[in-house]
């Protein structure tokens, strides 16, 4: 009986411990573009190594977020050689937190201010581009109305041109028609005159 409790004590005990795991032995062994889930799938194995997981089952290893990014940092070709990394167990289950940050990589606050910083511009672009298109669909109205009201002004012009022209045409053809009827008058007169004398 003494021999279980220590069993169920030792379960429940948590363990600590700081590691540093070598990744390069590993992501050698897989081409370029799988590295970066090569070495995730390395740190689990390790761990179940380590920090003796009996049944080798990868569900019971919770790795950290933090780790990952570290992992993904510089892209999924360009991993890093070796991680500093804190495995704490409790029951079966263990926890794998990041201590060590790798070169060129950024902490959680600078991250995130990158991150609004490109929110923000993004934004104001998208703001600016908003207001050029609200800009040029106004001038295009604009432009559009002032054509129509030059189409409006030459069409009214050439109207009024063609109405001076028809009754200057009027005009002429009255002015044409009474001529030619003194004309016509006047020659009847003539002949008359003429038929008259003879006689």
């Amino acid at each position: 009986m003494a021999e279980k409790k220590e069993k169920t004590e030792k379960k429940s005990e948590k363990i600590e411990r700081i590691y540093t795991i070598p990744l390069r032995q590993e992501w050698l062994k897989t081409p370029r573009y799988k590295r970066a889930k090569k070495t995730l799938r390395a740190i689990k194995e390790f761990m179940i190594r380590h920090m003796r997981v009996y049944d080798k089952d990868m569900n019971k290893i919770k790795v950290d977020p933090w780790v990952n990014r570290a992992i993904w940092s510089r892209g999924i070709k360009n991993v890093p050689h070796k991680i500093i990394v804190k495995a704490v167990k409790e029951g079966d289950k263990v926890f794998v937190s990041l201590i060590g940050l790798p070169r060129n990589f950024k902490s959680e606050d600078e991250f995130l201010k990158k991150r609004m910083e490109k929110v923000k511009k993004r934004e104001l672009e998208s703001k600016k581009k908003a207001d050029e298109k609200k800009k040029a669909a106004e001038k295009l109205a604009e432009e559009k109305k002032k054509l129509e009201i030059e189409k409006t002004e030459e069409e009214k012009a050439a109207e009024e041109k063609k109405k001076e022209e028809e009754k200057e045409l009027h005009k002429e053809v009255k002015q044409e028609h009474q001529h030619a009827g003194h004309e016509v008058k006047g020659q009847v007169k003539t002949e008359v005159h003429k038929t008259q004398t003879k006689k």
